[in-house]
């Protein structure tokens, strides 16, 4: 279906950071396939374990009990707030369970008229009817309604507008702790700490869209750990199974007894092979420095950005976002600016508000980053007013 304006490129393998085309040319891949290859492509650890599950057992549903379902949300469980995880196919799908999850809670504590959201500007949440009404794009919701009621929008960042924005049929807020397809927009120092407090003031859940930010791509596990707070619910995909579909839904303890047997569920989510791809990828973000590393990386790539930025006023007009969920808020139209990339062989992804993503695996070296540099530079050359 026409759904997707596809570069002229088709892939027959991937190796680490790189992508091999049909025509044999080698490319430096920091778009990770939108944030998901975690570990980049074919990586060791990843094709064996989803090997060995292979020849074991794909799926039986969760009708039944599965070890490795169990082994990883005790996990993800122990590094983070949750006290309990769902598991599903997608982000959208994560996010869906979540706004449901917003909503049944205040039902089940007696309070069914709070039954409204609030969600900020340029948010993104999906391509779900729910998740479009969630988001900010008009350009995405076009000929789609009607569209589902029960979100109220408010500036992202903007405390005051949010707590002017609560009222009696408010019972929660969904937000992402840094806009991905909005731009790379991070949340500004003690935003969330307020969002928080507004929460507890008037009775709300707060949940956070970290499909993007989760599993290390920030260097923290999860990017609300940055702040000093802790959402009640927090969905994750992308980089959780490193380029296999799984979504998660996790949540403490008084959110997800919103939830029992037959108000939510999955014929595919978490099943036998998704798990293990979650599994192994987690072996490898989980270990000691991991994450050290992501931080020293980015610390790199930014100083490079920086030295480019100097050298080419016309190119870079701002570097955003945390970790390896970096943006290049670029003078010269992004789109332009993605294409003249994949000339020089390195793969970027756009966002919102003309800034071209940054995204690579998490296990890059130094040598990846400077030919990425290079390559940024040599399109600053080119493309610079």
């Amino acid at each position: 279906m026409p759904t997707y304006a596809r570069a002229d490129l088709a892939f027959e393998k991937g190796v680490g950071p790189y992508l091999f085309a049909q025509d044999g040319r080698r490319f430096l891949d920091f778009g990770s396939g939108i944030a998901v290859n975690t570990l980049g492509h074919s990586h060791p650890h990843l094709v064996k374990e989803l090997t060995e599950q292979v020849g074991k057992l794909w799926h039986t549903s969760n009708l039944y009990q599965m070890p490795g379902q169990q082994k990883l949300a005790e996990r993800l469980i122990a590094n983070s707030f949750a006290d309990t995880v769902f598991f599903c196919n997608s982000g959208a799908e994560a996010n869906e369970a979540g706004i449901k999850m917003l909503r049944r809670y205040q039902h089940v504590s007696g309070h069914a008229q709070k039954n409204r959201i609030l969600v900020a500007t340029n948010a993104f949440h999906g391509r779900t009817l729910g998740t479009l009404t969630a988001g900010y794009s008009e350009k995405y919701r076009e000929g789609f309604g009607p569209m589902p009621d029960g979100f109220d929008r408010v500036a992202f960042g903007n405390l005051n507008e949010l707590r002017n924005g609560i009222t009696e049929n408010t019972g929660g807020i969904l937000l992402e702790p840094i806009q991905g397809e909005g731009g790379i927009c991070k949340a500004p120092d003690g935003y969330l700490e307020g969002v928080r407090k507004a929460a507890d003031e008037f009775g709300l859940l707060v949940m956070f869209d970290e499909v993007q930010t989760g599993i290390g791509r920030t260097g923290k596990l999860f990017c609300y750990e940055w702040s000093d707070m802790q959402p009640d619910i927090v969905s994750s995909a992308k980089g959780l199974g490193g380029g296999f579909p799984i979504g998660a839904l996790l949540a403490n303890e008084k959110a997800a007894a919103a939830f029992s047997p037959g108000m939510h569920g999955t014929t595919f989510g978490g099943n036998q092979l998704a798990t293990a791809a979650a599994n192994a990828v987690l072996d490898e973000v989980l270990k000691p420095g991991f994450l050290d590393h992501v931080l020293e990386m980015s610390g790199l790539i930014r100083d490079g950005l920086d030295a480019i930025a100097r050298k080419h006023p016309g190119f870079i007009e701002e570097v955003r976002g945390r970790g390896l969920l970096l943006g290049m808020k670029t003078v010269p139209n992004n789109g332009e600016v993605v294409a003249k990339l994949r000339e020089l062989n390195l793969l970027t992804v756009p966002a919102g508000d003309n800034v071209v993503r940054l995204i690579p695996p998490l296990n890059i070296t130094k040598t990846h980053v400077d030919e990425a540099l290079t390559a940024i530079d040599a399109c600053a050359a080119a493309l610079a007013s």
